[in-house]
């Protein structure tokens, strides 16, 4: 312990006063109990923190033998003040359908990363995967092997590829899933091994699979395609159970809301008034709905899970787009197809992924994802020209946020005008 090398860290301190807890707490735990690359790793964020600016280069992809995809490099512009992280790889691993793993399988895969790398995990990243940060480049090969020999697992995608495709716990643990999730995500995985694995797209493209409207993996928020379980038939309606909440004899939002008193249960104000297409009303003593108008949302069912189910008409709705660039801002999925059957081999939607691939592999351009390549062409162009459909009033674009934050000149030291040579003092090639 005595050869470790610690560095002073401040601004790295201050994170743990919180109350809540800190990564950097973690990061030190680990790097007290003997692991070097966890001190240079504190080191080099105090330095960013004082830079206010990154000291990884933008490593690109480091590959492991027949894949483009899977690992990211990252190597450090600052390796003689932090020589054990001079590179510090980071492993995206195709993480189990639904993130269904025992305790077991953890322990073990835990001990191959103390051996092989630096022991830091992410569960799960942004994508879905499980990410193991930080390891040399003379260790990937054997953590390939010992991932896909002992783990049975494969790589994650990297890189501007298909990423790992990512679902909810859909029909094994939910009984409102309209999709069996896991079986669809298994399938795009295999169907797509070749563009997860081997990077030809113009940038990243995301299949994110949830089970109704609830969308638990926010695939609307995150995925260029989004599969979102849904009903075409009615709202099934348990009219004793709607007289149970309107009489207190069961809790609404199944209990969720029971910590503090809110009330009595008011039916026309925590659920019709609440309807965003006004589709529900009480007809005496019968809830009654408008099927016709429904969108879908779920919160009549979330508030009310004991009285109303989904239909059993079931299949999936279609969004494509969704993306966060820096410059334009974070956009939400555009519904595309209102509803879709989705069964088992899936070639409806195998044949409408083949039509959107070959118009973005040859119309877009380097680092443009699907939603900025429609964005860019129009929604009608991908809609009637490329994918041969009729538009319907459902293909609206809705308003967009930006949840960035830019810097005003004033607010940077130095403004916008920057001495090069000072900066390259600081970021050796």
């Amino acid at each position: 312990m005595a050869d470790l090398k610690k560095h002073d860290t401040p601004m790295i301190d201050e994170l743990k006063k919180g109350p809540w807890p800190s990564f950097a707490d973690d990061i030190n735990t680990r790097a007290e109990s003997g692991v070097q690359c966890c001190y240079d790793l504190l080191g080099q964020m105090e330095l960013s923190y004082v830079h206010k600016e990154t000291h990884w280069k933008h490593g690109g992809i480091v590959g492991v033998f027949g894949y483009g995809g899977g690992v990211i490099g990252r190597y450090s512009d600052a390796p003689h003040e932090f020589p054990s992280i001079a590179h510090f790889h980071t492993l995206r691993i195709n993480q189990p359908a639904s993130k269904f793993y025992n305790t077991k399988f953890l322990r073990k895969l835990c001990d191959m990363w103390d051996h092989r790398g630096s022991g830091i995990f992410n569960f799960h990243g942004s994508t879905g995967d499980m990410v193991m940060i930080g390891t040399t480049t003379d260790q990937l090969e054997p953590i390939f092997f010992d991932l896909t020999h002992q783990f049975d697992m494969d790589l994650g995608g990297s890189g501007s590829n298909l990423r790992t495709p990512s679902c909810c716990v859909g029909k094994a643990r939910c009984e409102y899933s309209c999709l069996d999730t896991q079986a669809i995500t298994y399938d795009l995985t295999m169907t797509y091994q070749d563009e997860l694995h081997r990077p030809a797209f113009p940038y990243k493209f995301k299949f994110k699979t949830s089970g109704c409207p609830n969308d638990c993996v926010a695939a609307i928020a995150r995925a260029c395609t989004s599969i979102i379980g849904t009903w075409r038939d009615n709202i099934r309606i348990d009219q004793k159970a709607v007289q149970a909440y309107i009489g207190g004899e069961i809790k609404p939002n199944a209990g969720a809301f029971s910590d503090r008193d809110w009330g009595p249960f008011d039916i026309q104000k925590e659920v019709i008034d609440l309807c965003p297409s006004k589709c529900m009303y009480m007809d005496g003593n019968e809830l009654k709905i408008d099927d016709r108008e429904c969108v879908r949302c779920m919160h009549c069912i979330n508030v009310m899970p004991s009285a109303l189910r989904p239909g059993v008409d079931t299949g999936a709705t279609i969004l494509n787009g969704a993306k966060a660039p820096i410059l334009e801002g974070a956009q939400m999925s555009t519904l595309i197809i209102p509803f879709m059957k989705m069964e088992y081999p899936y070639q409806e939607f195998k044949d409408y992924v083949e039509l959107m691939w070959d118009w973005w592999m040859e119309e877009g351009k380097n680092r443009e994802r699907l939603g900025e390549l429609i964005q860019r062409q129009g929604l009608r162009h991908y809609i009637v020209d490329i994918l041969g459909r009729k538009p319907i009033p459902q293909h609206v674009k809705e308003p967009r946020s930006n949840p960035y934050h830019f810097w005003k000149e004033e607010e940077v030291p130095g403004g916008w005008k920057r001495d090069l040579a000072e900066f390259r003092k600081k970021h050796l090639a």
